[in-house]
């Protein structure tokens, strides 16, 4: 099932993005999913009751990481290259960091889910944790099939991605409970 869920022809599209946009982009991926996991954390503690909160909170939160990152890049280019950043430049970084915002999509799907009343606030958080942890484990596998990693390799970049995910759960675990 998951090599439909990455198929050739997706991995070839993010090789034609070249390596460093391609990293940039999963990178971005990854990010933005510890981001949401993380709010998930804190939101479940504030506004138990409340899913729509939530994932008002992820979504502003992974907005802002994403203005951030934007901000940073286009700082650092400046410097780097001795020159003003020009809007056109600054519109590239923020497609190639829309990836962190683009992340939080499964996780807030699942909390809207609950804000429009289908499911339970409660199920709604521990759903929107488990399609954060399943987008970090796909993640991983995108990154070990674009590096044509073997099995080991495979392994190790989806427990890594899912430690991350995984000690934000026990977090949660710790703190709402």
């Amino acid at each position: 099932m998951m090599a439909r869920v990455i198929g050739s022809r997706q991995i070839a599209r993010l090789r034609r993005l070249g390596a460093p946009a391609m990293g940039e982009r999963l990178g971005g991926f990854i990010y933005g999913t510890v981001v949401v996991l993380s709010v998930l954390v804190a939101g479940a503690r504030a506004y138990p009751g409340d899913a729509g909160r939530i994932a008002a909170l992820a979504v502003v939160t992974s907005v802002v990481f994403w203005l951030a990152h934007v901000y940073a890049h286009g700082i650092a280019d400046s410097v780097a290259h001795e020159e003003r950043v020009s809007p056109t430049h600054l519109r590239g970084i923020a497609r190639r960091e829309s990836s962190i915002v683009e992340a939080a999509a499964p996780p807030v799907a699942a909390l809207l889910l609950g804000a429009f009343g289908v499911l339970s606030t409660s199920t709604a958080v521990w759903l929107a944790f488990g399609l954060g942890l399943l987008v970090l484990a796909v993640e991983g596998i995108v990154v070990a099939r674009v590096e044509r990693l073997g099995l080991l390799g495979t392994i190790g970049i989806v427990s890594a991605n899912l430690g991350l995910g995984l000690t934000l759960v026990v977090l949660k675990l710790l703190v709402t409970h």
